[in-house]
């Protein structure tokens, strides 16, 4: 199996991790991989009052994770939040904010909420 197979089942299978562990915790699932010509986002989960974009990495150790999501990616998944948010009007009024799912061996996923917030405009 070719690496770059194997990094994308490993993806699928932190993210199918991720989103029962959600679950668990309370968190609707809004969306799955929500993609747009602008940006991709993992998940879109909400609960209570909160709508969070959720940039989910499979990673050795924390730290490894979340230096993988780069500034550059960040802006991404900040221009598909507003398309998603442009086409499901109802969640706009509630708070955004964009977290982290960090999977890494032999741990349960690791939720970094607020991980980021978008640079003022």
């Amino acid at each position: 199996m070719s690496l770059r197979r194997r990094a994308y089942l490993r993806g699928h299978s932190a993210e199918r991790r991720c989103s029962l562990l959600l679950r668990l915790k309370g968190w609707r699932i809004l969306a799955r991989r929500y993609r747009t010509p602008v940006g991709e986002i993992d998940l879109i989960a909400k609960r209570g009052n909160i709508v969070a974009a959720i940039e989910i990495k499979a990673r050795r150790s924390l730290t490894e994770a979340l230096e993988a999501v780069t500034p550059r990616q960040q802006r991404r998944i900040e221009r598909a939040a507003q398309a998603f948010l442009s086409q499901h009007p109802k969640w706009r009024n509630l708070g955004f904010r964009f977290d982290v799912m960090a999977v890494t061996p032999w741990r349960l996923p690791r939720h970094v909420m607020d991980a980021w917030r978008p640079e003022a405009e």
